[in-house]
């Protein structure tokens, strides 16, 4: 039963993270994409630094290095630390994304009077995210079992009660094969639901759509 409370709280971390993630990489996609060099520059900055540094100290600077200026609960600590980690990846899947649709679709959309913002919405976003879909799913997944880290922050998900388990029963093998089970069935749900949106969406065949 512990374990089942732990992977309900596991899948809720890593959802929120993964709204956060989103938003925060859509946002900074929109910068690396953006003919503002002070833009591009900001996005630079934040993709190298949490590229370049592991999460867990990422998630240790969040609970325990900001505890002077802003006190966060453990949850909330490790869904921000992991949305924040998450979304420089979306950022450069996103960016990749973007400029892989071909660009006659927005000189074409611009040549017939539409403005930049909404050919982006209607015409260019559409594809990308299409296209971003494999890719995305990959990540989510790394982010799901990524989450993991958040135990040592006392946040009791599955990692952190698997710890706790074999400590009272010294049973190391045992536990962490019945926990490896829950994260493998949560990640095989994840990826039937992930491949069932990629066959929706035709997403081996991205096609080009038509500009009104």
């Amino acid at each position: 039963m512990a374990f089942l409370k732990a992977a309900g709280l596991t899948i809720s971390i890593t959802a929120i993270s993964l709204l956060f993630a989103t938003l925060i990489g859509t946002i900074f996609a929109g910068f690396k994409i953006s003919s503002s060099k002070l833009l591009n520059r900001i996005a630079d900055l934040y993709i190298g630094v949490i590229r370049g540094t592991p999460l867990i100290v990422q998630i240790m600077f969040l609970y325990y290095g900001l505890a002077n200026f802003l006190t966060l609960d453990s949850f909330t600590a490790g869904a921000l630390a992991l949305g924040v980690h998450t979304g420089a990846y979306i950022a450069e899947i996103f960016r990749g994304s973007v400029q892989s649709v071909d660009r006659g679709q927005m000189e074409a959309a611009r040549s017939l009077g539409m403005p930049y913002f909404l050919a982006m919405r209607r015409i260019i976003f559409p594809q990308a995210f299409k296209r971003s879909i494999p890719a995305l799913a990959n990540q989510f997944i790394i982010s799901l079992k990524d989450s993991s880290l958040v135990a040592y922050i006392a946040v009791t998900d599955l990692y952190s009660v698997a710890l706790s388990v074999q400590g009272e029963n010294y049973m190391p093998f045992e536990t962490f094969f019945v926990v490896g089970i829950y994260y493998l069935i949560i990640v095989l749900i994840f990826t039937w639901f992930a491949n069932r949106i990629e066959g929706k969406l035709d997403v081996s065949k991205p096609k080009e759509v038509a500009i009104p």
